[in-house]
């Protein structure tokens, strides 16, 4: 999707969610859509992929995405790329 378009998908879902209180499995490679959208973010490792590590993310909704310039979307975005980090030295070795 094109960044505005993806942006508008993401405030409906958002809505939609906030409405319907429904489980909702998304699946993203975005840290920061993953954290915006998620109350919990399953970082995954590579082949064979298993769950690394499920971080919970309490951040008050709703959320927008001015949320990424505050300090725990950004301790939060710093700890998923250390995980995808150390994923990629171990795939390498």
């Amino acid at each position: 999707l094109d960044s505005q378009t993806r942006h508008s998908m993401q405030q409906l879902l958002l809505t939609v969610w906030e409405h319907s209180k429904k489980t909702v499995v998304f699946v993203t490679h975005d840290i920061d859509e993953a954290i915006l959208l998620a109350d919990r973010v399953l970082v995954m490792s590579g082949r064979p992929g298993q769950i690394k590590k499920d971080i919970r993310v309490n951040i008050e909704r709703p959320r927008s995405m001015d949320l990424v310039m505050e300090p725990e979307f950004i301790a939060m975005k710093r700890e998923i790329i250390e995980l995808l980090k150390h994923d990629e030295e171990d795939d390498e070795h």
